[in-house]
């Protein structure tokens, strides 16, 4: 029987990384990670594929998948709808695919209610100034803005205690290595191991 696939979170605070280390990691071409597909609200942009850059959906049918309780997390962001369908990756996980969330703190708090059997890595920034630093670089935010995002960090770095493991950010290559060998290494614990085998019993 085929073991069932991971479930994997990256989340951290903005500005930390998330995105460039979860591109490093699909860039490697040996991983065979599937990178969950968000439904949105949004407007397709041309040469977007439904179902292949995102499940494109209505407010109407955003709404309903919220009241039927089918999305692991969502949010609302200038005036659209982003989440998880659960049975994208529910479907994706019973195939034996690991499968990647890269999202903000909040959102992996939803995911945590309702998969705590998932991987939860939180990416940290080698120190507050650091992350000042690099929040300021990107250049997109204004003074206040920065401000804000400063203070939500910190709000943020104190759920830290509620993910699997710390993932310290000081380069790329540094903590790409870091979650690969999580993942490495979750795929060798004895009790999955056991529960594929009990699983296969069962059949």
């Amino acid at each position: 029987m085929t073991e069932k696939g991971l479930l994997i979170v990256l989340s951290g605070p903005s500005g930390v990384g998330k995105g460039t280390v979860r591109q490093a990691i699909f860039s490697q071409g040996e991983q065979e990670f599937m990178y969950s597909i968000s439904a949105t609200t949004r407007k397709q942009r041309e040469g977007e594929v439904d179902g292949i850059d995102y499940f494109f959906k209505s407010r109407e049918e955003f709404e309903r998948m919220i009241e039927k309780n089918e999305l692991l997390e969502y949010t609302e962001y200038v005036g659209n709808y982003y989440g998880t369908p659960i049975d994208y990756v529910k479907k994706t996980l019973e195939a034996g695919n690991d499968i990647f969330l890269e999202i903000e703190v909040q959102g992996a708090m939803q995911v945590k209610e309702r998969m705590p059997e998932g991987i939860f890595i939180f990416l940290t920034p080698p120190d507050m100034m650091e992350l000042e630093a690099r929040i300021i670089n990107r250049g997109t935010d204004a003074s206040p803005v920065i401000r804000e995002r400063m203070e939500k960090a910190v709000e943020e770095l104190n759920l830290i205690r509620y993910y699997d493991y710390a993932v310290e950010n000081d380069t790329v290559d540094n903590a790409v290595n870091k979650v690969l060998a999580i993942i490495k290494s979750e795929h060798l614990k004895v009790s999955r191991i056991l529960d594929t085998k009990l699983r296969t019993e069962k059949e």
